[in-house]
């Protein structure tokens, strides 16, 4: 049976680019915007470190136990995070630090009756919900005078493209950031400035001396694709106005 829809022409998919990737300077900005001489400031210091050191999703930030942190090994457990999966990841010695001091100076202010175990709280006491936690990260961007640039994945994004332009292994930002497929995280690999910047080097035709690139190096695709890529897992996450 002939089917007259087939001879039209869909609307592509828009394509959507990040709008910012933060730099080294532009995290640190943002993460020493709270007042720690505050409870409540330190508290949004130790999420915010906590968020940049691992990585972790909105919604992994959210749910975890005080049990969860182990300060000795300096892990952290994601439990039924995407695709309900858990998994045991590392942070940082300085987030350590800002949750240790949280937990021990803040937390138990936070804390009331009925205290169900879960480590960051609201001044009531309870649990973040989704968009409580990002319109307080995004105050935070906001304030370093980043503008409405994004929220919690912005941290995402910094950690996976910060650590592999420093060498990291793609297969341990993989298990980071809790992909279970590899070309996801692959996204990461291709916008590393470095490598960007060596195939610049080497193919723009106003240079003071050209590069050669090997055989078998190939040029990523566009700068457009590699930042489209770099933005698609957050429009997947459902974030997307962060």
């Amino acid at each position: 049976m002939y089917n007259p829809a087939a001879d039209l022409d869909l609307p592509k998919v828009e394509e959507r680019l990040p709008k910012h990737v933060l730099t080294i300077e532009e995290v640190e900005r943002v993460l020493n915007l709270p007042d720690t001489t505050t409870a409540l400031g330190v508290r949004d210091r130790a999420m915010l470190e906590t968020l940049y050191s691992t990585g972790i999703r909105r919604m992994e930030i959210i749910g975890p136990q005080q049990r969860d942190v182990d300060y000795e090994r300096g892990t952290l457990m994601v439990r039924q995070g995407k695709g309900k999966k858990d998994r045991m990841i590392p942070i940082g010695d300085r987030a350590l630090a800002w949750v240790a001091r949280y937990r021990d100076e803040v937390r138990p202010e936070l804390a009331i009756a009925g205290d169900d175990g879960t480590l960051f709280l609201t001044v009531r006491g309870q649990a973040f919900s989704d968009n409580r936690m990002t319109q307080m990260v995004r105050n935070c961007v906001r304030a370093a005078g980043l503008g409405s640039i994004g929220s919690c994945h912005l941290f995402r994004h910094a950690m996976a493209t910060q650590m592999l332009e420093n060498g990291a292994d793609v297969r341990f930002i993989q298990a980071m950031l809790g992909h279970a497929d590899i070309k996801t995280t692959q996204v990461y690999t291709r916008v590393s400035i470095r490598a960007l910047k060596d195939i610049h080097s080497a193919t723009h035709p106003a240079r003071l001396k050209r590069a050669t690139l090997k055989p078998e190096e190939e040029p990523p695709a566009t700068v457009a694709d590699l930042l489209e890529a770099l933005d698609a897992e957050a429009h997947a996450e459902g974030e997307t106005e962060e």
